[in-house]
């Protein structure tokens, strides 16, 4: 029997624009039935290292898994190694919708790897982001300036929908919850 395959919801964005909380708050409040899964990344970080759920992988595991094409897409950002596994082709063959915390660097190869991937761009204003990095208490604020100048530099690509989060999460997560269940 066919299956209709799903759609890839490819979610990015500058950094503390709130790309996780948006998605935690999100996978609270979908119903079980919507056909819709999130997808977790492989990363060389530590599990407890904050942030979103991932499967935390040393450099030695990632490029043995890489190696035995476990991952249907791998990026570099920030000194670490990050990838999507290949059930997330087997998700979408099978007909769910799936989200995953890509990059915006690794869009161009994600859209050859994944022809139905609808992207998606969380931001909120600059002032907003500083102060989640400054909370966060992970850089410098050297580098953080660094981050904020080098997020200046990309926009969200075509075709991609744009979401605001410089407000309650409820805001964003509740646009994000309406564009998965349509």
């Amino acid at each position: 029997m066919w299956v209709e395959p799903g759609r890839l919801w490819y979610v990015m964005g500058p950094s503390a624009a709130g790309k996780d909380s948006v998605l935690a708050y999100v996978r609270q409040q979908l119903p079980a039935a919507a056909g819709v899964v999130f997808a977790h990344r492989y990363i060389t970080r530590a599990a407890d290292a904050g942030g979103e759920n991932h499967i935390a992988l040393s450099s030695e595991e990632f490029r043995q898994r890489q190696a035995s094409g476990c991952f249907a897409l791998c990026w570099q950002r920030n000194g670490l190694d990050y990838a999507l596994g290949v059930e997330v082709q087997s998700w979408l063959a099978h007909g769910l919708d799936v989200v995953v915390n890509g990059s915006r660097a690794a869009l161009p190869q994600a859209q050859l790897v994944f022809p139905s991937l609808q992207p998606l761009w969380i931001t909120a204003s600059a002032e907003v982001r500083a102060a989640r990095l400054a909370a966060r208490g992970r850089e410098t604020p050297q580098q953080i300036a660094a981050r904020l100048r080098e997020a200046d530099a990309y926009q969200p690509p075509p075709g991609c929908i744009v979401l605001q989060n410089d407000g309650a999460l409820e805001q964003a997560g509740q646009r994000l919850l309406t564009l998965l269940l349509a």
